[in-house]
């Protein structure tokens, strides 16, 4: 009985044919989802990015309504966190700020204000996916609906 069991398990396992079989299938299945993963992550990313606009429109709306007055470029977005010591500071700042933090794009850079801006009143603006300013994928408070359909 005992030799009997010890042949059998020197033939268990899988052929060479079997595991190529195996991993020829799982690369073809990744190179078909692939793709649409990769693609799904920059249309999220982008979608965050429109996300975080608008809140931080919203921040800047908090903004003037305590302070009577709107952050100027010289004084950026982080005057949400903090009271600005460039001019003009605000008499009716929050102790605490408006906002905890300032997020980061998807990307990896800092959300930029513009006041006045170039398109609106004001603009809040992202460099988008290629990171340079002033290029057709900013993502910026003109566009921002356009992402979030």
């Amino acid at each position: 009985m005992n030799r009997l069991n010890k042949n059998h398990r020197s033939q268990a396992g899988f052929s060479l044919i079997e595991i190529m079989v195996v991993l020829f299938i799982i690369g073809i299945m990744a190179a078909v989802v692939a793709p649409q993963i990769l693609g799904n992550k920059d249309a999220a990313s982008i979608k965050k990015a429109a996300v975080d606009i608008q809140q931080l429109e919203s921040s800047l709306e908090m903004y003037q309504l305590r302070t009577n007055l709107m952050p100027t470029t010289e004084q950026g977005l982080e005057a949400l966190i903090s009271i600005p010591t460039i001019d003009p500071i605000p008499k009716n700042y929050p102790e605490d700020g408006i906002i905890k933090r300032l997020p980061l794009d998807p990307w990896g850079n800092e959300y930029v204000l513009l006041n006045p801006g170039q398109v609106d009143k004001y603009d809040i603006y992202s460099f988008g996916p290629d990171r340079v300013d002033g290029t057709e994928d900013d993502i910026g408070t003109w566009n921002v609906n356009e992402y979030l359909q």
